[in-house]
């Protein structure tokens, strides 16, 4: 029997490379937003009820639609049909999220963790075709009590109401997962920093906008140019109407239609941000050189894992640590 796959947003390849027969996707988010609470992950994984709502069970991404047992079951129990699962999760933040996240889940199951492989994915399953997932030569490790207290310990401190727990971390021997510690780094680099008030993210946005880059959408779909890997294009979306629309905006130029329009309003948005000519502000231009804090000028609330940075509890990056 081929193993069970389980693989982060973008492993929807698997079936047709003919690795599995079975691969389970988990597009829920852990960055950019606020966590979901214990109850909701554990009810995601439980057996399917008539109260869960669309997109909200893990059966939902499952590529093996003709089994029904796939879709009533708990994630547990499907586990215990397959001799061997296999967890390919690549190096971005968000997929090391899911993985730690999925191995502290399934390390208080003996029977299912005594079948546990993981794959070292060091590229980015996005771009990989069937033909080149199944030619691919992905180093294979046992899941043991190593993997499960690293994956235990990086998930307790990435929800603690406080960063100082991830940035603890890094002291500490984290090789049992080899991809997690850049991609902590990574998450930390997102906190505000300490002269600009701003993430990575932010500021490599002001970056491009100052270079002349005017226009919006390639920052959201063109990650080469961004060279940032932590957000996703709704979620950098955010973040660029963050830096326009505060009381003290450094871009100017986003369309002014997109104050009032829904998220999921897409076909308001999409022409909003095709309007949308972007420059810097003069205070933009200012926290660009380091010489102005965003944070003391524009109201700052959003989540980082665990912690809920505001202008009161902003933790920040320098890049070391700064309780607020």
């Amino acid at each position: 029997m081929k193993p069970l796959i389980f693989c982060g947003e973008h492993g929807t390849h698997f079936v047709s490379s003919g690795r599995t027969e079975a691969a389970v996707t988990f597009l829920f988010r852990f960055v950019g937003g606020k966590l979901p609470p214990p109850e909701e992950l554990a009810f995601y994984v439980a057996p399917l009820t008539e109260d869960h709502e669309p997109g909200c069970h893990w059966s939902t991404y499952t590529y093996r639609w003709h089994d029904e047992y796939f879709l009533d079951h708990s994630l547990f129990e499907v586990c215990g049909v397959f001799e061997t699962v296999e967890l390919w999760f690549d190096p971005a933040p968000n997929d090391q999220l899911q993985l730690v996240w999925l191995l502290d889940l399934l390390g208080s199951h003996p029977e299912i963790v005594a079948k546990l492989k993981l794959r070292i994915v060091d590229f980015d399953l996005l771009m990989e075709t069937p033909e080149q997932l199944a030619a691919a030569k992905v180093v294979v490790r046992d899941v043991g009590k190593k993997e499960l207290e690293t994956a235990r310990m990086a998930w307790q401190a990435y929800r603690s109401a406080k960063p100082q727990a991830c940035f603890d971390l890094l002291t500490r021997d984290l090789s049992a997962l080899p991809l997690l510690r850049p991609a902590l780094l990574n998450l930390l680099e997102e906190l505000p920093s300490a002269k600009t008030g701003l993430g990575a993210t932010e500021m490599r946005l002001l970056e491009l906008i100052g270079n002349g880059y005017s226009r919006a959408r390639p920052y959201f779909h063109r990650e080469g140019l961004l060279q940032r890997c932590v957000f996703k294009p709704s979620e950098i979306e955010c973040l660029l109407e963050g830096l326009a629309h505060g009381p003290q905006p450094a871009v100017a130029g986003l369309d002014d239609a997109l104050r009032t329009l829904a998220r999921e309003d897409f076909r308001g948005r999409d022409p909003a941000y095709l309007r949308s000519r972007l420059w810097l502000t003069e205070f933009g231009k200012a926290v660009l050189a380091h010489n102005a804090d965003f944070s003391r000028h524009n109201p700052i609330d959003r989540w980082w894992g665990g912690t809920h940075l505001t202008n009161e509890n902003l933790w920040r990056w320098n890049p070391a640590l700064i309780a607020p």
